[in-house]
């Protein structure tokens, strides 16, 4: 499977705050944040309902699949899909790092995605503990 997620019972503006939060935890920042319900709004007209895709990422680990195949920029940063799943309820996925840095090929992108998944893994279970 490409994906893992886990739904929290918060409103989808304090659930991007929660999981923003939680990725801090382990290190990651947010270098996007993706409106799509806004762009779909903007150029089609549709609502949409809550949904956006941030892109987390950690230097270090990043500058490691870097280092070790450049075009591999195309495969980051890991993405966090926030989106409303219900009155008050959040669905929270996250792109499987095994999944993606396996198109590389490296050594280094397959220990990247091992590392970061447990990572991120770790972060859905916090957020499953709300």
């Amino acid at each position: 499977m490409y994906a893992f997620d886990v739904t929290i019972n918060q409103p989808m503006d304090q659930a991007v705050d929660t999981v923003i939060a939680a990725l801090a935890d382990e290190k990651y920042g947010i270098v996007s944040d993706v409106n799509v319900s806004g762009i779909f709004k903007k150029k089609l007209d549709v609502d949409y309902g809550g949904y956006r895709i941030l892109g987390a990422c950690k230097a270090p680990l990043a500058k490691k699949v870097l280092d070790a195949d450049p075009n591999a920029g195309a495969l980051l940063p890991c993405n966090v899909v926030v989106r409303e799943s219900g009155e008050n309820r959040t669905t929270v996925a996250f792109l499987d790092p095994v999944f993606i840095m396996s198109h590389s090929g490296t050594d280094a992108a397959t220990e990247v995605g091992a590392t970061a998944k447990e990572e991120l893994l770790r972060v859905k279970d916090a957020l499953a503990s709300l």
